[in-house]
Formats: C-alpha cells, structure tokens, sequence
C-alpha cells in the first residue's frame, strides 16, 4: 500500500472542525495578525470568549475547508488569506464583531523594513527636537526646517514613506524620536462571510468619531428644519417655545416702540428667555399685545 501522499489523520480532523464551524456560525470573519505579540494575541482571544472562537489554521487546511463548504461565495474569502491570519467564527454579526476587534486594537511604532500602511507624513509645524544630530537627520530625508524658540520647526509637510514602500532605517528612527505610530496592533478585520444572508464583506471599515460627527450634524440639521416647519414633539418644544417668545418680544416692542435691541440669538437659550418673559408679563407694555390677539 502507498502511503506516500497519505493525508495524515490530524490534519483531516483539522479540516472537518473548521468546515463544521463554516457551516453552524452565523459569521466567519478574517483578521490579519501580522505583527501581534504573543501576549497580546492570547489578551484579545480571552476577551473575544464567548463571542466568537478564533482559529489560525495553516493556509493550505482553511482554504481546504472554504473548498469543501461547497458554497461559491464563501469561496471568495480565499483571496484575502495570506500567511499571518486568524479565522473567527461567531453568531453575532460581521461589523459587531469587527467592532469588537478594534476596540482591542493598539498603536505601535514603525521598524526598519515594514511596509507602510499609508502615505506616512512629517506635519508642518512645531517640534520638541532641539537642534543638534536631528537636524542631519531630517536633512537627509529631505524635510525642510527652522529653528524657533530652541526647538525644530517643520517648514513644510513631508512624505518619508509611501503607501506599500518599506521603512528605511532614517524614516523610523525619526518616527520614533517625533511618538509617530503608524501601525496598529491587534486583529486587524479584513473581511467577513454572513452564512444566513450568503453576503460577503470584502472590506470593513469603522470609523467611530466619524460616524459619530456626521450623527451629530445630521441630527442639528434636522433638528433647524423641523423647527424651521413648526413640527412640536419632546425634543423641539423647547426650541419652538424660545422661537414664539422670540417673535412675541419683537411684536412687543413694535407695539410699544421700543429700538430694537443688539442682543446674540437666544433660540439657543429657551430657559432664559421664559424668565425675561415673565418679567415683561408684569409690565404694562404686555398690555398692547394682550389686546391685539384678544
């Protein structure tokens, strides 16, 4: 019997638990591990227990199993596996979990020789450098200075690494002396398969504070139109209110004749605007107003 190209038992017991998971988990998630200390990879993988199970097959066995799931969509992940990656597999859903993976992520400094992530900058402006061998050193990558007040001054932006390109040994060093951390450490989410929805995410990105901001913009927007149409409800009765008082103190004064004052807007300030207008209540200049609207 040959045994030569015999598939060991291990490796077939390997396959079959991940294509069980392919086939019961709600998402399968792909993270790049690259570059994430020991220590830090066991940290995030006991925070994850209970929300996903995370596996780093050897290549050859995952893209086994994504064959053997015989769906073709799912097969698409097998583009964006390459040599340092974790495999998660969770009921919860793709951007929950990859939420869950960037809250675990952490800032790291550039090395000599990795690729930069993105375009990587020296910012114009002030610097803590003093002149002395720093002043050789950004020379030699090109970046144009001044000296102010005793420390290094930026002159003008510059790139010391492209996106793709490898870090020369002046460019870390720099980035270190200047706390600029390019990298990110952590399961990096790269893409992810919903099994229920047969949906494939080739790419996930989160942005927190920009999701935030445009929620916040987006809600004063609305917030001016519905008051802009008189539309009443918990959240614009206050300003509708401030608004009428607003336009009621200006009746009131064109009644009396009184100058129109140089005040800042109050529609920002209902509260304040309800107490001035009690107190005009009180005086007998309301009284004009009264008997124009009965």
């Amino acid at each position: 019997m040959n045994t030569k190209n015999k598939i060991p038992k291990y490796k077939i017991e390997i396959v079959d638990k991940l294509l069980n998971l392919i086939k019961n988990k709600k998402t399968i998630l792909i993270a790049s591990i690259k570059n994430i200390p020991a220590s830090q990879f066991q940290e995030i993988t006991k925070k994850l227990r209970g929300k996903a199970i995370v596996k780093v097959p050897k290549k050859n066995l995952m893209l086994k199993a994504l064959d053997n799931s015989k769906k073709e969509e799912i097969k698409k992940l097998k583009e964006k596996i390459d040599e340092s990656f974790a495999i998660l597999f969770s009921d919860i859903e793709a951007y929950e979990l990859a939420g869950e993976l960037l809250q675990n992520t952490s800032p790291s400094k550039a090395k000599p020789g990795q690729e930069a992530p993105e375009d990587i900058r020296i910012e114009e402006g002030p610097t803590d450098l003093v002149p002395g061998p720093a002043i050789s050193e950004l020379g030699a990558l090109g970046i144009q200075i001044q000296i102010e007040k005793g420390k290094i001054h930026i002159k003008k932006e510059k790139v010391i690494a492209r996106k793709g390109e490898k870090i020369s040994q002046g460019a870390a060093d720099l980035m270190s002396k200047l706390d600029i951390k390019p990298f990110t450490i952590g399961f990096i989410p790269v893409c992810a398969f919903d099994t229920q929805e047969n949906k494939l995410y080739t790419e996930i990105k989160i942005d927190r504070e920009g999701t935030i901001a445009k929620l916040k913009e987006a809600h004063a927007r609305a917030t001016g139109f519905v008051v802009s149409i008189g539309y009443s409800s918990e959240d614009t009765i206050k300003l509708l209110l401030a608004k009428a008082i607003v336009s009621a103190n200006k009746i009131n004064r064109i009644m009396t004749g009184e100058p129109e004052p140089i005040v800042e807007a109050q529609i920002e300030k209902p509260e304040k605007e309800i107490q001035e207008t009690k107190q005009e209540e009180k005086a007998p200049a309301t009284e004009g107003l009264g008997a124009l609207f009965g």
